[in-house]
């Protein structure tokens, strides 16, 4: 089991292809498995790379809660460091775009290009009252409801409508194995989050992605940020919702080897 030891936590890893390495990080409710189309769709071009954070999958819980995004984002910075890369190029889904957008604004030599996909920009995207209710909601469910449980109310809201069965059913599986620590850690980062200031310094090459259909995070939030990062381009996937790279993995990854070829 591939794991790398960043100070006291253990960070697990899929790794597949040559190339350019793309590290992938993943969103509240998934892990590395949640990428497995991308690890084997896109291993003949680069060196495809999907973490689990801490307190998610195969990785251990970090001692204390998170409560900001540069905590993941200083994990990430060991990790990238323990795998031997002086540059990597960057993908965040949901939540993992906002480690990813930190970590590109403190360590913008690191960070050859950037991907984000279905992005959040948290608690700037919400009244006060509206940003408290979704961390009192997520504390709740994950304090009082099953992981399975969790799974059922939620995946049905990340997709498109009549989603694919199969995709459905590997999603509920999948965020099925959220455990306290990490699910908690994002809420509070989630809560406390506001990117927009670090935009604007963020030169790199960058690619937005956004599933047409996505509620959770729509098109709306990813035009606002393709209009604050002065080097992006944005491109949405019809008839996917939130999680639009497990519902559509051939134009999802299509998209992304035609941006990361372009600059080579």
């Amino acid at each position: 089991m591939p794991v790398v030891k960043v100070n006291d936590l253990s960070i697990y890893y899929e790794l597949k292809g040559v190339g350019k390495p793309l590290i992938i990080l993943h969103g509240l409710g998934n892990n590395s498995q949640s990428w497995k189309k991308q690890l084997e769709g896109l291993k003949s071009k680069f060196t495809v790379i999907a973490w689990d954070a801490p307190g998610y999958g195969h990785s251990s819980d970090p001692k204390e809660e998170y409560k900001d995004f540069s905590q993941f984002a200083d994990v990430l910075d060991g990790f990238i460091e323990q795998l031997g890369y002086q540059s990597v190029n960057l993908l965040g889904h949901s939540m993992g775009s906002a480690i990813a957008i930190n970590y590109c604004s403190r360590y913008p030599q690191k960070v050859n290009s950037l991907i984000i996909a279905d992005a959040t920009r948290g608690a700037a995207g919400y009244s006060n009252e509206e940003n408290e209710r979704k961390l009192r909601n997520r504390l709740n469910n994950i304090e009082t409801l099953k992981p399975e449980e969790i799974a059922k109310l939620r995946v049905k809201e990340l997709l498109a409508p009549n989603p694919d069965a199969e995709v459905k059913a590997e999603a509920e599986r999948i965020m099925s194995q959220i455990r306290p620590m990490g699910y908690r850690s994002v809420a509070y980062s989630l809560f406390h989050l506001d990117n927009m200031n670090s935009l604007s310094s963020i030169k790199i090459p960058t690619l937005i992605i956004c599933g047409e259909l996505d509620k959770a995070t729509p098109v709306s939030e990813s035009q606002i940020f393709h209009e604050h990062l002065p080097n992006s381009q944005l491109v949405v996937i019809p008839k996917t919702g939130h999680l639009c790279y497990q519902e559509d993995p051939a134009t999802f990854n299509s998209s992304i080897t035609e941006f990361l070829n372009n600059f080579e």
